[in-house]
Parts: structure tokens; sequence; C-alpha cells
């Protein structure tokens, strides 16, 4: 074929180049860029796995340190709760102690026990009869022989009120509402109680949230300073990335991916911690309760707040590694 049969290039295309239509086809598209994202990170992850497995007894040892700080906070949240429960309710403990006039039989009570329940405020009420009363007071007093000569029952009827809340305005407005009830002679709540059982709940709850501050950010400085280590190692390495061309994200996800591992590591360690920390407790507790006569036992660590655990360790370590590399990013400029 003579030179003749070719096309006339045009004046702005170059010779040999492709036709326009079949340069952009040679563009990545979508689909390309989105395997090479996908590349980049898992060869981030692996070489993150490739680090930590040549160290294995440093990062061990990391991670437990990470655990034991993630499983306090934890431990002693679990433990206030199988107090609290140990205890009975907290809303059984601030309970109503409402007393009917004596013209008020069972039928009655009845009725004005379930207008009671009805109320939003009230999660739960219990009627006792003046005989059911009488016949409880004469077993825990041990009148019962002076009891039975009294020419008839002098105790009124009882409806134990069990609020939804302890709040000392809630339960004082509520109080108020009982005692405007036909046929109520008298309503007693301890306010005092309350508020001391008010008082030692919000102290648990503030000590726990301050610890878990507090190991919070030892957290932060322990992963911090395990990824600034490793980038003082990869000092040459990183500058060599920034030279040719690497963008910050590019030097930035090994060391994501390490402090997610660190993470992820120390979660897991810190669940199986609680696990077996509190099943060694349990037995003493188990023990202790049987001779007080109690099936009481620790209940252990749900599913969810162990997989809440593990996912707060991921993301502090992610977090924690994240402002280590942005801190010296700006110092690994090439020379």
């Amino acid at each position: 074929m003579s030179d003749s049969n070719l096309p006339e290039p045009r004046p702005s295309e170059r010779v040999g180049a492709l036709p326009r239509a079949e340069a952009k086809g040679a563009e990545p598209d979508f689909a390309a860029l989105l395997v090479s994202w996908l590349d980049s990170h898992r060869g981030s992850l692996v070489d993150g796995l490739r680090r930590l497995g040549r160290q294995p007894l440093g990062s061990f040892l990391t991670c437990l340190a990470m655990a034991v700080a993630l499983s306090l906070p934890m431990g002693l949240s679990l433990l206030l709760d199988d107090i609290a429960r140990l205890g009975g309710s907290w809303q059984r403990a601030a309970q109503i102690s409402l007393f009917t006039t004596l013209d008020v039989d069972d039928a009655a009570g009845e009725r004005l026990r379930a207008r009671i329940a009805a109320l939003p405020e009230v999660a739960e009420a219990e009627w006792i009869g003046r005989e059911r009363g009488l016949e409880e007071f004469q077993r825990q007093s041990g009148l019962g022989e002076a009891l039975r000569g009294l020419p008839e029952n002098p105790l009124p009827g009882v409806i134990l009120v069990t609020p939804r809340a302890i709040d000392k305005t809630g339960l004082e407005a509520l109080r108020l509402q009982l005692e405007d009830f036909s046929g109520v002679q008298l309503v007693q709540l301890d306010l005092l109680w309350v508020e001391r059982l008010g008082a030692i709940l919000a102290l648990g709850e503030r000590f726990v949230f301050g610890l878990s501050v507090l190991l919070v950010l030892a957290l932060l400085l322990v992963i911090g300073n395990t990824i600034r280590l490793h980038i003082e190692n990869r000092r040459s390495e990183i500058e060599v990335i920034k030279l040719v061309g690497g963008t910050d994200g590019y030097v930035r996800r090994p060391f994501l991916y390490m402090g997610t591992l660190y993470g992820c590591g120390a979660g897991l360690l810190a669940w199986l911690v609680l696990v077996y920390g509190i099943d060694w407790l349990n037995a003493a507790v188990v023990r202790l309760a049987g001779l007080y006569g109690s099936d009481f036992a620790l209940a252990g660590i749900p599913l969810e707040d162990g997989l809440s655990l593990l996912l707060g360790a991921v993301l502090l370590g992610y977090v924690g590694a994240w402002l280590a590399v942005a801190r010296h990013l700006s110092e690994l400029a090439p020379r």
C-alpha cells in the first residue's frame, strides 16, 4: 500500500497518535481506578501485618498494655451493674408506700391499684390487703399470739408503688398526686434514701467516666508513640516516596492500618481479659452468695458490650495513628 492511501493527519494531531476516541478509551475508567485503590489498601494492610509479625513480642506487649487500659473501665462498669442488680433494682429501693383507709376492702383496693398502675410515672403497683398484711406482720414481728387477741384487724391496706425513674422532684410530685386519690390515708416516701441511692449511683458513674477519659488519653499516647517509632524507622523510605511524588495520603495509609491492627488486637485481648477475669471472680462471688442463701452470680459480658469494646479499640488505634502521622508528616519533606 502506498503512502498516498494513508489519511492526512490533522494539523493539531501528532503523527502516529491514536484517534481522539481511542485516546479517551485508553484513560483509566472508574473500575480500573477502584481496583487500583483496593490494591493499594490491600498492600498497605499486608505491609502492616508483615511489619507487626517481624516483632511479635513487642507487638503483643503493646496490645496487652492497651488491653489492660481498655478492660479497666469496662470491668468496673459491669461490676456496678451487678452490684445494682444484687441490691435489687433502684426503682424498687425507691418504692412509695400508700396506706388506704380502713373501709377500703380488697375489691376497692384492686381498683385503686389499677388506677395507680395506669399512671405514666408508675412502673408497677402491688396491692397488699388488710388480712395479708396482718399475716405478714404476725410472721415477721413475732407478736402473733398478742395480735390474735385483738378484736379486729388494725392494719390498713397497702399499695406498693414502684416509680419508673429515680428523681427527687418527680417522686415528690408523684407522692402529692397519689395523696389526692380517694381512699388514700397516707403516702410515705423515704426521700433521704432516694437521695443517697442516687448519689451512690452518680458517684460510680462519674468515677468510671473519669477513669475512661484518662485511660483513653493514655491509649492515644501509647499508640501515638508506637507509630512514631515506626515512622522514624522508615524515615528514609518515606522521604524517597515523597521525593518521587507520593502523596500524604499514600504515606499515611500504612501507619493507619498499623494503628487499626494494634487497636483490633488490643480489643480482642481486652475482651478475653474481661471474660476470664469475671469468670475467675465469679467463683468467689457465688461461694460467698451461697453462704447467705442467695443464688446471685455475676452476669458476665453481653455480646453487644464486647463488640462495642472491640469497635472502640479499633477506633482509638486509628485515631491515635492518624494524630501521630499528622504531627510528623510535615517533618518528612525530602531534603
